[in-house]
């Protein structure tokens, strides 16, 4: 996955959020978010690598990328915008879930939103057991789903979360590399 796909997606959005103005621009770090940190698991850059992306891999590396700011907001962290504020938090984070998910229903990837609300569930349940290693594999299992497509497998897998979270970690992991051809 690349680096520089991460981060011209994450430009991306901090453009988008600096081009509405408002407190979110206001909070954005670096000059008007130009000087965003990078990092993170490059979900965005892994999505925009499977073959469903074709012709659009920066797109869905902004919306994945938008969507994963949004859920390290609601926990109080965050790579684009001065985290400070719990209550600015929750609204940022809401913002970047809108925005993602907007932007995939205007690509016409319903497939892709309903995983990306199926992540953004099992993140729910994973922040109420605080599980970080179910909501990384969520988000493998998401980003994997969105580049490659899913499977019956791959649904199954999330079923395991609400009644087995223990056991769901592996599973989601093991579904994620299946999708992608790799070997668990």
């Amino acid at each position: 996955m690349s680096d520089e796909q991460t981060n011209l997606a994450l430009a991306a959005v901090a453009a988008q959020l600096s081009a509405d103005g408002g407190l979110l621009a206001e909070a954005l770090l670096g000059a008007n978010g130009a000087e965003q940190p990078s990092g993170g698991p490059g979900l965005g850059a892994l999505a925009a690598s499977g073959p469903r992306s074709a012709g659009r891999e920066q797109a869905i590396a902004v919306v994945v990328e938008a969507v994963y700011e949004g859920y390290l907001l609601h926990g109080g962290s965050s790579r684009l915008l001065d985290a400070s504020d719990p209550d600015l938090n929750i609204l940022a984070g809401d913002r970047l879930y809108a925005l993602g998910l907007a932007q995939l229903a205007a690509l016409g990837d319903l497939e892709s939103v309903s995983q990306l609300a199926d992540v953004i569930a099992i993140c729910a349940q994973a922040r109420a057991l605080d599980d970080e290693a179910l909501a990384a594999a969520g988000w493998q299992l998401g980003a994997s789903a969105i580049g490659w497509g899913s499977s019956s497998f791959a649904e199954e897998s999330k079923a395991i979360v609400a009644n087995d979270p223990a056991a769901a970690t592996q599973a989601l992991e093991v579904a994620a590399a299946q999708l992608r051809g790799e070997s668990p």
